[in-house]
């Protein structure tokens, strides 16, 4: 399987982190990972087969969103897989889509109830794009076009500072910002479709996730440099999140494929 990624477009770096793309060999069926809860938005788009849910089989669009809160989502090994992702940055949804990520927490939306007809019309031409560079060209121009500041200032930098440090205290947070909880709590919603404290909960999940696929450091240093209280509060809130304990999910990703990317410098 090929694997390949790369940035955005200079305008686009401070809402999009990366495009990436999988591509099988001919007659190549991979495993897909089971996908856990986190704090961004990535849109998919299938040259090939469409990610299948495990459980009834049934298909995901070819171009759709996916930003799970709550809910783990396990897919079905896949033959044909050919896709190019989009991966938005946690707080930088509302400038490059009108419709609230509220409205779109753990479903699949198709891109044209995003987008409207320009997101098939852009689905179609990356299915017929020669290569990923191509594939990149195409999705600069459209979130070019789509780029808009829609987002409300505070709440995305509310959203930047727990994203870089998951241990902050919600009160500290807003006497950062010069605000209330209650207004914090208000603004952060309505943007993100979710509390400041739940979002805490889930960057600390997700770093936490990423790290037990991508390194071979001891769970409870892991959980210790995040916040977390001890071990057991760790795979508490872990299991919790994840369905599985994080010693389990570690030797799934030693098993099968993970989404999980070494993070850009």
């Amino acid at each position: 399987m090929r694997t390949v990624f790369a940035r955005p477009a200079a305008a686009l770096r401070p809402y999009i982190d990366r495009y990436w793309s999988w591509q099988a060999a001919p007659g190549e069926v991979v495993a897909l990972p089971l996908l856990l809860p986190g704090t961004g938005a990535e849109v998919y788009f299938h040259a090939g087969e469409a990610f299948s849910l495990t459980a009834s089989g049934e298909p995901l669009p070819a171009a759709h969103l996916l930003c799970l809160r709550a809910a783990t989502l396990p897919l079905a090994a896949a033959a044909r897989l050919d896709f190019i992702a989009v991966r938005i940055k946690a707080g930088a949804w509302g400038d490059l889509c009108a419709v609230p990520l509220a409205a779109c927490v753990d479903q699949a939306p198709v891109a044209t109830e995003l987008w409207g007809p320009r997101a098939a019309a852009l689905s179609a031409r990356l299915a017929e794009a020669r290569d990923f560079t191509a594939r990149v060209a195409l999705l600069d121009a459209f979130f070019l076009a789509v780029l808009r500041s829609r987002r409300d200032v505070l709440a995305s930098h509310a959203v930047e500072r727990l994203y870089s440090e998951p241990a902050l205290r919600i009160d500290t947070l807003g006497d950062e910002l010069g605000l209330g909880r209650r207004q914090l709590e208000r603004r952060f919603l309505a943007q993100e479709g979710l509390s400041p404290a739940a979002f805490r909960r889930l960057v600390r999940f997700q770093q936490a996730a990423r790290k037990l696929a991508l390194t071979s450091r001891p769970a409870l240093r892991i959980a210790l440099d995040l916040g977390y209280y001890d071990q057991p509060h760790f795979d508490r809130d872990f299991k919790s999140l994840a369905g599985i304990a994080p010693s389990d999910y570690r030797s799934l990703t030693r098993q099968t494929t993970h989404f999980y990317n070494t993070p850009q410098r």
